[in-house]
């Protein structure tokens, strides 16, 4: 089943497009990292979950209901972690969790919830004296409250340190093997990496790509570098290199005794080949895909 339908969805402010013909589908169980800039309308299209905003065209819907039309069943299957959240300063992390329970009518001790996002010891004390990483978590707890069949996180990492960065990586594992859809917005590249199953680009309002992390490098070209540690590496060798079919470049890096190839995935082991046959000597050798940043920089610095 889909959990999250998107269809030519566009939402202005003044002069400003915000979301700009947006398409996307998401599927139940899915963990999807939803990615972009700051300002690039990902928590636009949020507001447009939660029915805060009202699209100008197009609609969206959670699964099968209309975000605007049907609003009360959309959220009723939601948790929600927003950007902008608020806590109450003078209730205690534990009187903010037992206030979801009664909300969502759950069955969950408050307590359990405090310690899965790692605050149980200041369970008792007033929310105004939390931190920023801290309330963040608080407000996690509040979204996981009564296991809800979404989870939509926006920034979720923002003011966190690397402990608290780890643990809510556990916490999106955790709700994908629930069966939990996880809708992840974040501009940190390197926590939508390591958590999701696809990735959307957003970008000046557009979805510019949807794919999942090795559909977007193999679109990009599926460049992979080679980092081969040699005990010689002459020129000649290294033209032979770059004459091959699917090689781009072939460098000498002195300092770290290696050779560094940017090729296709099908040329790796012609390029290992080649250097073999002109007796250079492989001492050891590892590939480095190209990371998401790298990707990013790619379709963004054409798209609009």
């Amino acid at each position: 089943m889909t959990a999250i339908t998107v269809e030519n969805v566009s939402k202005r402010y003044g002069t400003v497009t915000a979301l700009d013909r947006v398409d996307l589908t998401v599927d139940e169980g899915e963990v999807f990292g939803f990615l972009g800039p700051n300002g690039a309308g990902k928590s636009t299209l949020i507001n447009v979950f939660l029915d805060f905003a009202q699209p100008d065209d197009g609609r969206a819907a959670i699964f099968g209901h209309d975000c605007q039309a049907e609003s009360v069943e959309a959220k009723s299957r939601m948790g929600v972690l927003p950007d902008g959240y608020t806590v109450y300063d003078r209730l205690t992390g534990r009187q903010h969790l037992e206030y979801a329970i009664e909300a969502k009518e759950a069955d969950v001790e408050p307590m359990a919830v405090l310690d899965r996002v790692g605050i149980r010891d200041a369970a008792d004390q007033p929310a105004g004296g939390y931190s920023k990483g801290m309330a963040q978590r608080l407000v996690l707890g509040m979204a996981l409250v009564g296991e809800p069949d979404l989870l939509v996180l926006d920034e979720p990492t923002s003011g966190l340190d690397p402990h608290g960065i780890k643990q809510i990586r556990t916490v999106i594992r955790e709700e994908r093997e629930r069966g939990a859809t996880v809708f992840f917005s974040s501009h940190i590249l390197e926590q939508v990496e390591a958590v999701c199953d696809r990735v959307g680009i957003l970008y000046d309002g557009e979805l510019v790509a949807t794919d999942t992390i090795e559909g977007l490098r193999d679109s990009v070209g599926g460049t992979t570098k080679l980092l081969i540690t040699v005990d010689r590496a002459e020129s000649d060798v290294l033209e032979r290199v770059e004459s091959l079919a699917g090689v781009e470049r072939a460098w000498p890096n002195p300092e770290a005794n290696r050779v560094e190839v940017t090729c296709s995935n099908d040329a790796k082991m012609d390029v290992l080949i080649t250097l073999n046959e002109a007796g250079v000597d492989i001492e050891n050798f590892r590939t480095e895909e190209a990371s998401l940043e790298e990707m990013f920089v790619e379709y963004t610095s054409g798209a609009s």
